[in-house]
């Protein structure tokens, strides 16, 4: 009886295992920004969250280090404190140890910069078509307007030397 449960269990699980190592293979890499949007979970609209044209890296190492840079378009150089502060909120940026499970990326933050991030996880499914890698949120309220709730997809092309 327990030979055949475990058998079973084996064949529920073997298979999720097998694509979490496939997609761990597949991420690993140097990827390029091609857009960040938010996507309206009520009206399925799109909204570029940092511009058309955002730029930025994704490192991902076999050995499972990620990094992760991203600007905003259009972003001058900084000379007051205001734009300082702009400059900041025009971006994202954070480091840590990644790891794949159930076809998402879980990154345990390491340094970011947004304080609140380090020591936490950022949980992201993961998707491929061809040499492009989609990288979405869970559905969670829009940072700016309440009254919403949007997931964030980043879109990033694979980087060919």
């Amino acid at each position: 009886m327990w030979k055949l449960l475990i058998g079973v269990m084996l064949l529920i699980i073997g298979p999720a295992r097998a694509d979490d190592q496939e997609l761990r293979q597949r991420i690993v890499g140097t990827w390029t920004l091609v857009s960040v949007v938010y996507e309206d979970q009520e009206t399925k609209a799109l909204t570029p969250v940092l511009g058309q044209h955002p730029k930025g890296r994704q490192i991902a190492t076999a050995d499972g280090r990620w990094l992760a840079l991203v600007t905003g378009e259009g972003r001058p150089v900084p000379k007051t404190d205001e734009e300082r502060a702009q400059a900041l909120r025009s971006m994202i940026a954070y480091t840590g140890r990644y790891r794949v499970e159930d076809g998402k990326v879980i990154t345990k933050v390491e340094a970011a910069w947004n304080e609140a991030w380090v020591g936490g996880e950022q949980v992201r499914l993961i998707r491929f078509e061809g040499d492009r890698l989609f990288i979405e949120s869970p559905p969670m309220p829009h940072p700016n307007q309440n009254n919403r709730v949007v997931r964030v997809i980043v879109i990033w092309d694979r980087e060919r030397s």
